[in-house]
């Protein structure tokens, strides 16, 4: 496994709907290494700071495998708004905890990512919030547990979660299934998972009879 790029976004107007939004989703690859610190990249630039980024969501990976699935989309590192581009995982089947180990940096992972409709404006697909949900692929949030620098060529290793921790595919079916069940809810909590994903299942926990 290794990082086939590292990417970092700029502000940029997007067309949504009839009016323009201004988002750090465009994200383009940079050459030499970069510092990765506990709020993600140096440079990196997150604008809507409710939804996206903080310490749980620090650096977003998205892998060429599951670039590959989509067919009706040119693939070009960092279009899905990723910090890091990888190649050979598949996001879906990583568990919650799982740790990646780089050269001086270590990640965790903490959860999906769920599609909203300025990264299907991004895309340039209207429809692409569907698409994405469609396909179950949704790359990897990360936590840094370890800072230091990564650059596009570096390998790195996982370092697996416990076997009983939910996967991130699991989580990403967990945020549209309505009907989820205290256990399955409960299950997630108990995995080292993103605070803005931990509030939204304790408050879903709170309606459960």
């Amino acid at each position: 496994m290794k990082i086939e790029s590292v990417n970092i976004g700029e502000p940029k107007d997007i067309v949504q709907g009839n009016g323009i939004c201004r988002s750090g989703i465009d994200k383009r690859p940079v050459t030499g290494a970069v510092q990765v610190g506990p709020l993600g990249l140096t440079g990196d630039h997150i604008l809507s700071t409710k939804h996206h980024g903080g310490p749980d969501q620090a650096v977003y990976l998205y892998s060429t495998d599951d670039y590959r699935a989509f067919e009706d989309v040119s693939a070009v590192s960092g279009l899905f708004g990723e910090n890091l581009t990888v190649e050979g995982l598949a996001s879906a089947d990583i568990r919650i905890g799982t740790r990646l180990h780089f050269a001086s940096v270590v990640l965790e992972v903490t959860a999906p990512r769920i599609p909203c409709v300025t990264f299907a404006a991004h895309v340039g697909i209207p429809a692409f919030v569907k698409v994405f949900r469609q396909m179950r692929r949704p790359g990897l949030y990360t936590r840094v547990l370890k800072e230091g620098t990564v650059e596009a060529g570096e390998a790195f290793t996982l370092e697996d979660a416990p076997a009983d921790a939910p996967t991130v595919g699991e989580l990403f079916e967990l945020y549209y299934d309505k009907q989820a069940s205290r256990a399955e809810l409960e299950r997630a909590l108990s995995a080292p998972i993103a605070l803005r994903t931990r509030k939204d299942y304790l408050e879903r926990l709170q309606t459960l009879a």
